[in-house]
């Protein structure tokens, strides 16, 4: 049975063998982890189909296509050893009777057909007949190809529509640069080739001795660079600040912590409460929920939190749908349901698409103050930090109070500086006030 790399999205057309679990010939079951393979957006496990005896045919860190076989599993389980065994030893007292008619066989043919396929199939540069004709890419992979030295005709996609993508460019790359030392080394003699590799011994001492540490970017990462940078170039950014008095949160969280959590099975979260703010504020302004299509600005009538949670390869999204809709035990489930996939790698596509608002929590990080990027399309990200004791003044008087500093980034081609501040305001107040929150909501 043929391992394939299953189909996650339809915008994802490779993906990479991040790790195997298992080793060559051992014995898995049904449904048993295989690898993990990792794409641009996502980091996946694959299971085992059947139970059996596994083999690998793509290695760790191999960028594979969707739906290519990466191993195979011989059903048969352990058994299949000494059935191969007897089957050998069957077929080795069979070809005393046949043996001159085999090697008679294997010279006719392979000196006959091998000298005539080679140089017909060599000549034929199916690349070179697209000299002029350049596939679809985009702007970013113009400025990649330029950067990289590749002519984009000479390239060919494997995107959608035959659209060259960033990994075509650097597979060119990388093609012409084997190209390129083959044909030096016949033209210069044996000889020079042992001077050529003088400087490669220069640089491994310093990267034997942990001083520098090279490791190529996952494809997770490499997204998230693009997509940072991308927002910095093609949004208008901003990002205002509050700070937040979760005294009475915190007082709502000791008194019926312990019920919500016997009743529903789930802990009472500072996020689901933040949740439901963001919510209320949203249909106050609407214009941070929205998002531009074009020359036409999109408001959404409904709430699709994405919820930012972190992962050993990177930071993902899922999204909460429909959250002015859910419950604060039916938030901090999905939540928790979230994090406990991110963790195993379980977290699909699916989770991840979509949203018209997200809420990052770098508090859980130490995180004081900072300043959230926003996640395209949306137009609005709000950032949580660290909750520290500090001195307040309230009617008056100094007192401690456990504050919270409160962070919206938001994109300024939409969304005003007035509506910006008017919402993380009314967020504040909802959340110094909850029993009004919980009324309303």
């Amino acid at each position: 049975m043929d391992i394939k790399v299953p189909a996650v999205g339809e915008s994802v057309y490779e993906a990479v063998i991040a790790r195997w679990l298992k080793k060559a010939g051992d014995v898995v079951a049904k449904d048993e982890p295989l690898c993990e393979i990792e794409t641009d957006k996502i980091t996946l496990e694959v299971t085992s189909e059947a139970d059996g005896v596994l083999s690998i045919t793509a290695a760790e860190g191999e960028t594979v296509k969707i739906g290519a076989v990466i191993g195979s599993i011989d059903a048969r389980g352990p058994g299949a050893e000494p059935a191969k065994q007897g089957a050998e030893t069957a077929a080795a007292a069979k070809p005393e009777a046949k043996p001159e008619a085999k090697p008679e066989v294997k010279p006719e043919v392979k000196p006959e057909v091998k000298p005539e396929v080679k140089p017909e199939v060599k000549p034929e540069p199916k690349p070179e007949a697209k000299p002029g004709a350049a596939a679809p890419m985009s702007p970013s992979g113009r400025k990649l190809a330029r950067e990289l030295g590749v002519e984009p005709a000479d390239v060919q996609g494997s995107g959608r529509g035959g659209r060259i993508t960033n990994a075509d460019l650097i597979k060119a790359q990388g093609t012409r640069q084997e190209v390129a030392e083959p044909v030096t080394a016949p033209a210069a003699s044996v000889p020079p080739a042992p001077p050529a590799a003088a400087p490669k011994p220069a640089q491994e001492p310093a990267d034997a001795s942990g001083r520098v540490v090279r490791k190529p970017m996952s494809q997770i990462r490499k997204r998230i660079a693009e997509r940072l940078v991308s927002v910095r170039q093609h949004t208008a950014m901003l990002t205002t600040f509050n700070e937040v008095d979760m005294s009475e949160v915190i007082k709502l969280r000791k008194k019926h912590g312990d019920h919500f959590q016997t009743r529903h099975n789930v802990k009472l979260g500072f996020m689901s409460l933040f949740v439901r703010a963001c919510c209320a504020a949203l249909q106050e302004f609407p214009e941070v929920n929205g998002s531009i299509e074009g020359d036409d600005i999109v408001y959404h009538n409904y709430c699709d939190i994405g919820i930012a949670v972190g992962g050993e390869r990177g930071l993902v999204v899922p999204v909460l749908r429909g959250a002015e809709k859910l419950s604060l035990a039916q938030i901090e489930q999905a939540i928790a349901d979230f994090a406990e996939k991110v963790r195993s790698n379980r977290i699909a596509l699916s989770d991840l698409e979509g949203g018209t608002f997200t809420i990052s929590n770098g508090g859980i990080y130490g995180s004081m103050l900072s300043t959230p990027i926003l996640n395209p399309p949306q137009s609005g990200v709000l950032g949580m930090h660290n909750i520290q004791d500090r001195a307040v003044v309230v009617d008056g008087q100094v007192v401690v109070r456990p504050m919270m500093y409160l962070a919206l980034s938001y994109d300024h081609r939409i969304v005003d500086g007035k509506g910006a501040v008017g919402f993380l305001k009314r967020v504040k107040e909802y959340i110094e006030d909850p029993e009004e929150m919980l009324l309303e909501c």
